[in-house]
């Protein structure tokens, strides 16, 4: 945990926690959710808060416990097979789809449910969202594969909600390494999201029909205002080597990791910013919390130099061996900039 989270920072706010605890003993803040990124796959309130373990650490990266806390008193429950927990700003939602067949009826009833749950309590704004895909380049039952499979339930949730939940958020899909989905998203009851797209990529909603017969459902990065003295946030998508709407770089790991960077520095910087009304832009210095994702575990340490040249000293950056949403991709790169 870095020493300059304090109990009195304002807002919601994130950090990992690499001990092996699970995180809730060293909060400064009420705990909203945890996601321990692990050796196993599970969910359960656990001490009181939501605690979705995946199985996503492997030989060369270590386990880590992301943890979302708030200087509001916190409210968790269950429903079904949902978690939450909500400070009456935000709600944490976390759910697990087992490992089966064929997904994507079983997809769009978790989304389902949960646009149902943070609707009823009044979060009707999700800023971030996380799939967690067991062999996600994989193919199901109907030589579909397992990613594309999962866009087709999460695009239609988000076609019969669009009328009652705001447009779809930030979003990172990524392989694990055990079957099943593991989904965690946050959402807002008063503070405004404002979805941003990237200059040097297409809106991936807006993939031909090449990648899959539903695009994928995101926005490349999602920039919350903050409310009641909340400070605003920029929540970074998982982004990897693609211009346009193709993957650039093939094979060549230095390549997709300078691709990836430019990616991102175009997305978070003062011009793109601009055309949101946001009227201040970030560096990759500013980003924070950040994840790397990568395919190949041979990669690891080119990638590990390349990330400490690119961030900041003091950013919390955490790395996972794990599949990407293309086979041909191997890096994606996340992160928040407050």
């Amino acid at each position: 945990m870095r020493q300059s989270l304090h109990a009195s920072d304002r807002g919601l706010r994130c950090f990992f926690d690499k001990s092996l605890s699970s995180g809730v003993g060293h909060a400064a803040g009420n705990v909203l959710g945890r996601v321990h990124y692990g050796h196993g796959s599970a969910s359960a309130l656990d001490q009181g808060t939501p605690l979705l373990s995946v199985h996503m650490a492997g030989p060369g990266t270590d386990p880590f416990t992301e943890v979302w806390v708030t200087d509001r008193p916190v409210r968790a429950g269950a429903r079904g097979d949902l978690l939450y927990a909500e400070d009456g700003e935000h709600i944490f939602c976390a759910t697990r789809v087992p490992a089966r067949d064929v997904y994507r009826d079983a997809v769009h009833e978790a989304y389902h449910e949960a646009f149902a749950l943070i609707a009823g309590l009044g979060y009707t704004r999700p800023f971030r969202m996380w799939n967690l895909v067991g062999s996600i380049t994989g193919g199901n039952a109907d030589d579909m594969e397992i990613y594309q499979d999962f866009c087709v339930g999460r695009a239609k949730a988000f076609e019969e909600w669009s009328d009652r939940i705001g447009p779809m958020p930030a979003a990172t899909g990524i392989g694990t390494l055990s079957p099943g989905i593991d989904l965690y998203f946050l959402a807002s009851r008063d503070g405004v999201p404002q979805h941003l797209e990237n200059p040097r990529q297409t809106p991936a909603y807006n993939y031909p029909d090449r990648y899959g017969p539903k695009s994928p459902s995101f926005a490349r990065a999602t920039y919350l205002r903050g409310t009641g003295g909340d400070p605003d946030t920029l929540y970074v998508s998982g982004t990897a080597s693609i211009v346009g709407d193709d993957t650039v770089r093939h094979g060549d790991i230095a390549g997709q990791c300078e691709v990836t960077l430019a990616n991102i520095e175009a997305l978070i910087g003062a011009e793109n910013l601009r055309r949101y009304g946001v009227e201040h832009g970030f560096r990759l210095t500013d980003l924070d919390h950040v994840k790397v994702y990568v395919r190949d575990a041979e990669h690891l340490p080119a990638v590990r130099a390349r990330c400490a040249e690119a961030f900041a000293g003091h950013a919390e950056v955490a790395y996972l061996n794990v599949d990407v949403c293309r086979r041909d991709l191997l890096v994606e790169i996340e992160g928040i900039c407050r």
